[in-house]
C-alpha cells in the first residue's frame, strides 16, 4: 500500500512538472495548426529546397498588350491579331476608365516564371501593376487595377519574363559558399593543430597519477616562488635585449646572414664543450661556472639567431608576395611565420628563465635541507616563507588592481604583502622541516580548475572577445576553436593519461629514470593511440563548431549563412546548409577512415 501511494504522489508530481514545463516553455498546439504558419512553413521549406547554387544566361522577354483608358468615343478598336505560336496577352476589357480593374491572360509564356507587370503611359515610364507567376503550361490570369493616367491613344500594358539560355553556372551565392566553406575546414584545421600542440604538455600537468607523487621540502618551495617571477623578468629582458641587437644587425644583409650561421655554431660549441661525453673526476668549481656562463652564452646565440631568422623570413615574405602572382600566400605565409616567431620568443624566454630558475631553486632548497642543522633549516624556512607569501600575494593584488583599476597600493600591494608574510609564517610555523608538500596536487588542482573554467565558455562567447581584439573575421574564430579545442583536449589527454597502466611506471621508475624519461618510455607509448583518437573527433567537433561561430563575427561560412538568414533569403541559406551538411558528412567519413588506419 505504501509503494502505491508513493508511486500514485511521483506520478502526480511527474504530471505537474511536464506541465508547468509546458506552461514556461509556452507550448501551443493553436499555433502549430495556424493556417498562416502553415503557409509560412510551406514557403521556406519549398524555399530551401531550391538552393541558390546554380543560374543560368538569361534572355528577357517583353510582352505588350494595348488598352485604353478612358474608352473612345467610338469603342476600342479591335484588338491586333496575335501569333498563336508567341507569347501574348488578352486584356479584359480593352478599354476602361482611370482605376478601373482590368483582367490580363497570358499565353505561352516560358513554364514556371516571374515578373514584373506595368502599365506604360505615353510618356513611357513604366508603372508597376503587380507582379505574374506562369504555371507549368506557360499560362497565368492576374487582375490589376490600372493608373490614373489617360490619353487619346492607345496605352501599353507590358509583362517582363526571363527565360533561362545554355548550361548553368555557379551562382555568386555559389562561389561565396564554396569560399567560405573551405575558409571553414582550414579554421577548424589551424585550431585543431594549435590546440593539439598547446594541450599535449598541459595533459601531464593535468593528470593526477602523474602529479601527485611531485612533492618538494618547504625549502625549494618558498625559494620557487621567490625565483619563478624573477626567471620571467631576466628572460623576458633578455629577448628584449636580443630583440634590440637583431634589429640593429638586419640594416645590413651580410651582417644578418652572418650573424644568422654564426649564432648556431656558437651555439653547437658553446653545448659541445659545457657537456663533455666522459668524465672521470668531479670538475672543479671554476671549471662548473665557467661551463655555466658558457650555457648562458649558447642560449643567448641561439635567441639572437632565431631573431635573426624571423627578420629574415619577413623581409624575403614581403617581397616576395607581390613577385609570387597566384602564389603570393606562400609569401605571406613565410612572413607571418617570422612574425609568429618574434613574437612567441618573448614569452619563450620569460618561460625558460623561469624553468631555469626553478630548477636552481629546487636543488639549491634541497641542498640546504640536506646539509644544514634542523634549527637553521626551520630559521631559513620561516624567513623563505614569509617573502614567497608576500610575493605571491602581492602578484595577485597587482592582477586584482589591473582588472578592477583600483589605484590604492596599500589595497592592491602592501596589505596582501603583509597578510602573505603572515599566512608563510603560518604555514612554516605548522609545517615539519622535513615534511614534503604536495607541489604537484597543487598543480594539478590548478590546471584542473582553469580547463574546467575555460571549457564551462563555449567557442561561441569567446568569438565574441577575440573579435573584439583582432576583429571580425576568420582569424578571431580560430583563435576562439583553438582556445576551446585546448580545454577540451587536454581535459581528455589527461584522463587518458590517468587510466594507463601503472606497471611500465614502475618499471622505468624502478630503473633510475628522471620524470621525463619515465614520461617518454613508459607514458608516452600508451597514449599515442587515443592522443590521436582525439585529435581526429576533435577536428570533426571544430569544423562543425566553425560554422556556428561566424553569427558571432568568427569568419567562415556561418557569418554568410547569418546574413542571408537574416535578410530572408532562404533560396541562399539553403546552398550553405548544404554545403555544412556535405563537408561535416565527408569529415565524419575521413575521420573514421584515419582512425581505422591508425589505431
Amino acid at each position: 500500500m505504501k509503494r502505491s501511494i508513493i508511486l500514485a504522489i511521483a506520478i502526480i508530481l511527474g504530471i505537474i512538472i511536464y506541465a508547468y514545463g509546458f506552461e514556461v516553455t509556452q507550448v501551443s498546439l493553436e499555433e502549430l495548426g495556424s493556417p498562416r504558419r502553415q503557409e509560412s512553413l510551406t514557403r521556406i521549406l519549398r524555399a530551401l529546397a531550391r538552393p541558390d547554387v546554380l543560374e543560368y544566361a538569361q534572355d528577357e522577354f517583353q510582352v505588350e498588350a494595348p488598352i485604353y483608358v478612358p474608352c473612345p468615343p467610338a469603342g476600342a478598336p479591335s484588338a491586333p491579331a496575335v501569333d498563336p505560336g508567341q507569347p501574348y496577352m488578352v486584356v479584359t476589357p480593352a478599354c476602361a476608365e482611370p482605376s478601373a480593374q482590368v483582367t490580363i491572360e497570358g499565353f505561352n509564356f516560358e513554364p514556371n516564371t516571374a515578373g514584373p507587370l506595368n502599365f506604360i503611359p505615353p510618356s513611357g515610364v513604366s508603372l508597376q501593376l503587380g507582379r505574374i507567376e506562369t504555371d507549368a503550361s506557360g499560362h497565368f490570369v492576374t487582375t490589376a487595377r490600372l493608373r490614373n493616367r489617360t490619353s487619346d491613344a492607345a496605352q501599353v500594358i507590358r509583362a517582363i519574363t526571363r527565360r533561362n539560355v545554355g548550361a548553368p553556372s555557379l551562382s555568386e551565392n555559389g562561389r561565396n559558399t564554396i569560399d567560405k566553406i573551405i575558409e571553414t575546414v582550414f579554421m577548424a584545421l589551424l585550431a585543431t593543430t594549435i590546440g593539439t600542440a598547446l594541450s599535449i604538455p598541459i595533459s601531464f600537468f593535468a593528470a593526477q597519477n602523474l602529479m601527485r607523487t611531485v612533492t618538494m621540502p618547504l625549502t625549494s618551495v618558498a625559494l620557487t616562488i621567490l625565483f619563478v617571477p624573477m626567471g620571467m623578468l631576466i628572460g623576458g629582458a633578455v629577448a628584449g635585449a636580443m630583440g634590440d641587437l637583431s634589429r640593429a644587425l638586419t640594416s645590413n644583409l651580410a651582417t644578418n646572414l652572418g650573424g644568422l650561421i654564426a649564432g648556431p655554431l656558437v651555439a653547437w660549441g658553446a653545448t659541445r664543450w659545457a657537456f663533455p661525453q666522459e668524465e672521470t673526476t668531479i670538475p672543479p668549481v671554476g671549471l662548473r661556472l665557467a661551463r655555466l656562463a658558457a650555457l648562458l652564452v649558447a642560449v643567448l646565440a641561439s635567441v639572437l639567431a632565431l631573431f635573426l631568422l624571423s627578420d629574415i623570413a619577413v623581409t624575403v615574405g614581403r617581397a616576395l608576395a607581390p613577385q609570387l602572382g597566384a602564389f603570393g600566400f606562400l609569401g605571406a605565409f613565410l612572413a607571418n611565420l617570422g612574425e609568429i616567431v618574434r613574437i612567441a620568443l618573448a614569452p619563450f624566454c620569460a618561460l625558460i628563465g623561469a624553468g631555469m630558475l626553478m630548477g636552481l631553486a629546487g636543488r639549491l632548497g634541497q641542498a640546504l635541507f640536506e646539509r644544514l642543522p634542523t634549527a637553521t633549516v626551520k630559521l631559513i624556512n620561516l624567513a623563505l616563507a614569509a617573502g614567497a607569501g608576500a610575493v605571491l600575494a602581492a602578484l595577485i593584488g597587482a592582477a586584482v588592481q589591473w582588472l578592477y583599476e583600483v589605484d590604492d597600493p596599500t589595497v592592491t600591494l602592501y596589505v596582501p604583502a603583509l597578510v602573505g608574510a603572515a599566512l608563510g609564517l603560518l604555514l612554516a610555523l605548522r609545517a615539519r622541516h622535513d615534511a614534503s608538500l604536495p607541489i604537484g596536487f597543487t598543480v594539478y588542482n590548478i590546471t584542473r580548475t582553469i580547463l574546467n573554467a575555460l571549457r564551462s565558455v563555449e567557442a561561441l562567447i569567446m568569438v565574441i572577445v577575440f573579435a573584439v581584439w583582432v576583429g571580425i573575421g576568420p582569424f578571431a574564430g580560430v583563435l576562439a576553436l583553438g582556445l576551446h579545442t585546448v580545454a577540451a583536449l587536454a581535459k581528455l589527454y589527461s584522463e587518458q593519461v590517468e587510466s594507463i597502466l601503472s606497471g611500465p611506471l614502475e618499471a622505468v621508475t624502478a630503473t633510475g629514470a628522471n620524470r621525463l624519461q619515465m614520461i617518454v618510455y613508459a607514458v608516452i607509448p600508451q597514449i599515442v593511440p587515443p592522443y590521436i583518437s582525439f585529435t581526429m573527433y576533435r577536428w570533426d567537433i571544430n569544423v562543425r563548431m566553425s560554422t556556428i561561430i561566424g553569427f558571432a563575427g568568427g569568419g567562415g561560412i556561418g557569418f554568410l549563412l547569418q546574413q542571408n538568414i537574416n535578410l530572408l533569403n532562404y533560396r541562399q541559406a539553403s546552398a550553405q546548409i548544404l554545403a555544412i551538411a556535405i563537408v561535416v558528412s565527408l569529415m565524419d567519413y575521413l575521420s573514421s577512415s584515419l582512425r581505422q588506419r591508425t589505431i
